[in-house]
């Protein structure tokens, strides 16, 4: 009879753990398989360790790259290399059982070979707006954080339809993205940030370029002559945007709209990039009344 419970119990319990390992889909459509929830997890980029500290996930975090500065608490944890460059061994001190990784954005060689020592890997990269959200419910679910996860996500998809349905009949205006000055960068039609500009009703100028982020030359910024230059980075004053004013012809010069964002809300896209889209369809807001004021 004892052997017959012992049996039983030995049975209820490998049960038990099947049916407790997590299984997730990453965005490269990987499967990312968890026989427990992880305890100690490295972010190999800063919208990543964003969305671990949304979540609720600050406790696992034990490992960053560079320039995760937020929130402060970033700051603290060990850094273990960039975009260009990961130091494998001291990713390996840290004995992870899960790397979170930017698809594109990690040097894949490296990745495959902490996938190789049997580190659980899930790939982030977000492509559309609607992919931040998922991110961060399948990161709570691989960290035991899902009711948290699935309670911001919640927030933000809340605050997004509600952007969708105030600016979805708002007029339309030529926009420019500057990633950078020197080099002069965008970014194409196919960008996740294109679409923060599609939602506030604007239209990028070099949406139909093939290349992700292009790199463009004045004249054809001249000759696509945007109505309004948003510019996150530059090499010389304000941002990038003063060595535009010499340019009295462009209609964005005319109507005074060259804004400046900050660049973590829109080039991450982490839980902030919300708040890039709510500031974005508010500088267009402003645009346009710049535009309805210089019209004679």
């Amino acid at each position: 009879m004892r052997s017959v419970c012992f049996g039983a119990f030995c049975g209820l319990f490998f049960m038990v753990r099947v049916f407790a390992a997590i299984v997730v889909t990453d965005d490269e459509g990987k499967t990312v398989s968890l026989a427990q929830p992880a305890q100690r997890v490295v972010s190999l980029s800063p919208h990543a360790t964003e969305m671990l500290y949304a979540i609720g996930a600050a406790e696992e975090l034990v490992g960053v790259t560079r320039y995760s500065e937020y929130p402060e608490q970033a700051k603290s944890l060990p850094v273990v290399g960039d975009f260009r460059q990961i130091d494998l061994e001291k990713v390996l001190v840290l004995k992870p059982d899960l790397i979170v990784v930017w698809s594109g954005g990690n040097p894949p060689k490296q990745v495959g070979k902490l996938e190789r020592a049997g580190i659980a890997v899930f790939y982030s990269n977000p492509r559309r707006l609607a992919d931040i959200p998922g991110n961060m419910v399948r990161l709570g679910m691989l960290t035991e954080h899902e009711d948290q996860a699935r309670k911001v996500a919640g927030q933000w998809n809340g605050r997004l339809d509600r952007l969708k349905r105030r600016y979805r009949n708002r007029a339309g205006l030529r926009v420019f993205y500057q990633v950078s000055d020197v080099p002069l960068f965008t970014l194409n039609g196919k960008q996740i940030v294109s679409e923060v500009i599609d939602l506030c009703g604007g239209k990028n100028v070099f949406a139909d370029i093939p290349v992700l982020a292009p790199h463009v030359s004045t004249e054809a910024v001249l000759a696509a002559n945007p109505e309004v230059i948003v510019s996150t980075r530059g090499m010389g004053t304000e941002n990038g945007l003063s060595g535009w004013r010499r340019y009295k012809m462009l209609d964005a010069v005319r109507y005074r709209n060259l804004f400046h964002m900050n660049p973590d809300w829109l080039d991450r896209p982490g839980p902030r990039m919300i708040e890039g889209a709510e500031m974005m369809c508010r500088q267009l807001d402003e645009a346009r009344k710049n535009r309805q004021a210089a019209r004679p």
